[in-house]
C-alpha cells in the first residue's frame, strides 16, 4: 500500500488546460473516488497516475517515490477500465491470475492462493471455471476487478467501471467493490460521475470541477458541508435550492426566512449572498407555524422510494421540497415552508462562507 501525493500537477493540451495545479493527498489503504460531470478532467487525472499522460507541470508520487517520469509497468499499479480486456480462451480463474504468472516473486501456490481469495470476495467460486464468453457483462467486470487486486500491487486505480452494465449488474457489482475494498484495504482511487457510486464506495471524495480539485472529504462532509454552490447542486438528487439573500445594517434577509436573521460578525461587508438549504430539511405545512412563511404549490408530488418530491414557489423562486408525505395543499394551493436556520448554508460569489 501507498500514499499517493499530487504535488502541484497541471495537464495541458496545447491551449486547453484539462487539469489545473491540483496539490492533494489520497491516503495510504483509502478509497478515494474522483468525482465531476464528463470534462472535468477527472480521467485525466486517473490517466496521469496510471502513467499514461505525463504531467505538463508537478509531480506524482506514491510512498515517497517519484514516478512522474516511470511508464505504467514500473508504477506497480492495477487499473480496471470501463472495456476490460478479457481472454476468451482462459477461465475466470486463469483470467485472475495471468498477471502473476511471470512474477517470479509469487509461487503457484501463492498465486492460488489469491485468485481463490479474490473468488471467495466476489462471490465467484462458482465460476472458477467458466469461460469469459459465457458471463455477463457485470460478472466479466468482477473478474477485471479480481485482476486487478489479486496481484496486490500497491494502487489500484478505477475508471468508470460500471458504465457500461445494465442497472440491476451495476448494483451487484458495486457492493463487490465495497466488500473488495473493505476486505483487501490497498489504495484505490475511483473514478465515477455518479454521486451514488462516490457516495457508497469512498472513504472520501474529491470533487471535480473544470480541472480543479473543489473539495476533498468525508462523503457526508461533501453534502452537509458543501464549499462550493457547484457541490451544493451537483451532490444530491435533487441538489440543494439557493434563494437569493442580502445582508445589511446587521441582518440577513431573505425570501425563505420570516424574520430577518443576525449577521454573523465574521461575514465581511455587506451586499448580496446565496442561502442554500436541502429539500429534505424543509417543513412544509397547510397552516402557518413560528417561523414559516407562505408559498403556492406548482408542481404535482412525484413520489420516490417512500418520499415525496414537489415544488413551490416563493414570489419568483422556485424551491423543491422533499418530505416524507404529500403535499398538504392542491395543486396551485397554499402551504408554509419553515427552515432549520442552524442548517442553512452562505454563499457569496458561488464560495462557503464559514464562521
Amino acid at each position: 500500500m501507498a500514499e499517493i501525493v499530487i504535488d502541484h500537477v497541471t495537464k495541458r493540451f496545447g491551449s486547453f488546460t484539462a487539469v489545473s495545479d491540483i496539490a492533494m493527498r489520497f491516503a495510504d489503504g483509502e478509497v478515494a473516488c474522483l468525482l465531476g460531470p464528463s470534462g472535468c478532467g477527472k480521467t485525466t487525472l486517473m490517466r496521469m497516475l496510471a502513467g499514461l499522460e505525463r504531467p505538463t507541470s508537478g509531480r506524482i508520487l506514491f510512498g515517497g517515490r517519484d514516478v512522474t517520469a516511470l511508464p505504467p509497468r514500473k508504477r506497480n499499479v492495477g487499473m480496471v477500465f470501463q472495456y476490460p480486456v478479457m481472454y476468451p480462451t482462459l477461465s475466470v480463474a486463469e483470467n485472475i491470475g495471468l498477471p502473476m504468472v511471470h512474477d517470479r516473486s509469487v509461487s503457484a501456490a501463492e498465486r492460488e492462493k489469491r485468485v481463490a481469495e479474490v473468488l471467495d470476495v466476489l462471490d465467484m467460486r462458482d465460476k472458477a471455471t467458466a469461460f469469459i464468453e459465457e458471463l455477463d457483462a457485470g460478472s466479466r467486470q468482477k473478474v477485471a476487478v479480481g485482476r486487478a487486486v489479486a496481484r496486490q500491487s500497491e494502487i489500484v486505480l478505477f475508471d468508470e467501471p460500471t458504465t457500461n452494465v445494465e442497472v440491476n449488474a451495476k448494483l451487484a457489482l458495486i457492493r463487490a467493490f465495497k466488500l473488495v475494498t473493505q476486505r483487501l484495504r490497498q489504495t484505490i482511487v475511483y473514478v465515477t460521475h455518479d454521486q451514488t457510486e462516490a457516495m457508497t464506495l469512498a472513504d472520501r471524495i474529491a470533487l471535480m470541477q473544470a480541472g480543479r480539485i473543489l473539495q476533498y472529504d468525508r462523503p457526508h462532509k461533501l453534502y452537509d458541508e458543501p464549499s462550493s454552490e457547484f457541490g451544493g447542486w451537483f451532490l444530491g438528487n435533487p441538489g440543494m435550492n439557493f434563494v437569493p439573500a442580502e445582508a445589511a445594517g446587521g441582518t440577513l434577509r431573505s425570501p425563505l426566512l420570516a424574520e430577518p436573521l443576525a449577521k454573523p460578525a465574521s461575514l465581511p461587508g455587506d451586499g448580496k449572498l446565496t442561502l442554500g438549504i436541502r429539500p429534505e430539511l424543509i417543513r412544509m405545512t397547510g397552516a402557518p407555524e413560528t417561523g414559516s412563511v407562505p408559498a403556492v404549490l406548482t408542481d404535482q408530488a412525484i413520489g420516490i422510494a417512500g418520499r415525496y418530491l414537489t415544488k413551490v414557489r416563493l414570489g419568483e423562486i422556485e424551491v423543491k421540497v422533499n418530505t416524507d408525505r404529500r403535499p398538504p395543499a392542491a395543486l396551485g394551493g397554499t402551504v408554509h415552508l419553515t427552515v432549520p436556520v442552524e442548517r442553512l448554508a452562505i454563499f457569496r460569489n458561488g464560495e462557503r462562507f464559514s464562521p
